[in-house]
């Protein structure tokens, strides 16, 4: 088993920065790929950012140059750094773990941009 638990998210104008973090424990030895959804109010979840074991990432179109995805292996940790961020890109954000046995969730953080 692997849990999954996000933090970071809040309220910031437009043009403002967000660092959102998820930690990883329990069985992380199996994961092979972590990435970052989003959920926008009424619309469904959809691939925000992601990373492999390879270190290969890859970003959604609409938040290419504005986001970077990270993580600090010796501590099971993921971040995203978000910048010069847009009302649209106000959502849930949530972390996720593909792993061997199964896929993983963290129960969502709240971003929102607005002025």
């Amino acid at each position: 088993q692997v849990q999954v638990v996000e933090s970071g998210g809040g309220l910031v104008q437009p043009g403002g920065s967000l660092k959102l973090s998820c930690a990883f424990s329990g069985t992380t030895f199996s994961i092979y790929r972590m990435g970052w959804y989003r959920q926008p109010p009424g619309q469904q979840r959809l691939l925000v950012a992601d990373i492999n074991s390879s270190d290969y990432i890859s970003y959604a179109d609409s938040v290419k140059g504005r986001f970077t995805i990270s993580r600090d292996k010796d501590k099971n940790t993921m971040f995203l750094q978000m910048n010069n961020l847009k009302p649209e890109d106000t959502a849930v954000y949530y972390c996720h773990a593909d792993a061997i046995q199964s896929k993983y969730w963290g129960q969502g953080t709240q971003g929102t941009v607005s002025s």
